[in-house]
């Protein structure tokens, strides 16, 4: 079991930056794929970026170059720096883990939100 608890949410305006950051709760850490979702009123989930260690990350297309996500394996933590922030990134940011291998990502933070203004 994993239990995983967001911070750092907020609102801030166009072209402005935030960072969420996730702490996790298992002993297990450094085997766990780590994952940033999002979601806007009206949209499905979708994934925004997903780290297992340094070397291997992913990014979503719409958030390429503007997003980084980083892990701390001494803390238990992964943060999502956002920079030149848009208001189609407006949405409740979710952070999510799930074993290495495995497809599904089973364990989910309660969400934070973000607001950003035009």
């Amino acid at each position: 079991q994993v239990q995983l608890v967001e911070s750092g949410g907020g609102l801030v305006q166009e072209g402005g930056s935030l960072r969420l950051s996730c702490s996790a709760s298992t002993r297990s850490f450094s085997l766990y794929t780590l994952a940033w979702f999002r979601q806007a009123p009206g949209n499905e989930r979708e994934i925004v970026a997903a780290i297992y260690t340094a070397s291997s990350t992913f990014y979503a297309d719409p958030v390429k170059g503007r997003f980084t996500v980083s892990r701390d394996f001494a803390k238990n933590t992964v943060d999502l720096q956002m920079n030149n922030l848009k208001p189609e990134d407006t949405a409740i940011y979710y952070c999510a883990a799930k074993f290495r291998g495995n497809q599904d990502y089973p364990y989910w933070g309660q969400g934070t939100q973000v607001t950003v203004s035009s």
